[in-house]
């Protein structure tokens, strides 16, 4: 099985949202399917499918989550030494060399992705122009508006 990387807050967040729905979300669906079954013809019971649909969606998650921590591969950057190397998990302040815009991002697993919060998957063009890669360094990274070149001024184990 291949290992997919994540850090310990997206591992954290994953397990947060499997507790709520194992815990909150899946005995209220079945409370409610319970409820819709008393009503009495199951044929024309908006309520029980209703449940049984909500009921599908929170069995699916519940799959997908599981699935996804047993593939994981959880990286803590905290405890790994200072290089100055751009490792999966660190955050890099890279400075464009073209319009001297600073930018932050930090690098982790695909699914933690969310480029507007600054998280940049670690599959990401920029990111794996950046693994590697260490303060003070140029790169070149090729985006579809054309090449970009950065300079990583900062690389922190937050």
């Amino acid at each position: 099985m291949i290992k997919v990387p994540m850090t310990v807050e997206g591992e954290r967040r994953l397990r947060e949202e499997l507790k709520e729905l194992k815990t909150v979300e899946r005995p209220s669906i079945i409370a409610a399917i319970a409820e819709a079954r008393e009503h009495g013809d199951l044929k024309e019971n908006a309520e029980y499918h209703s449940a049984r649909e909500q009921q599908g969606f929170v069995e699916a998650r519940i799959k997908e989550i599981e699935g996804k921590l047993s593939a994981s591969q959880v990286i803590d950057v905290k405890s790994m030494p200072k290089t100055g190397k751009v490792i999966f998990g660190v955050t890099v302040t890279l400075e464009n060399l073209d319009t001297d815009e600073t930018v932050r991002y930090r690098i982790v697993g695909e699914d933690e992705a969310n480029i507007k919060n600054g998280l940049l998957s670690v599959t990401s063009p920029i990111a794996r122009a950046l693994i590697g890669k260490e303060e003070g360094d140029v790169v070149l990274v090729r985006t579809p508006g054309g090449d970009v070149e950065y300079e990583i001024s900062d690389v922190e184990h937050l």
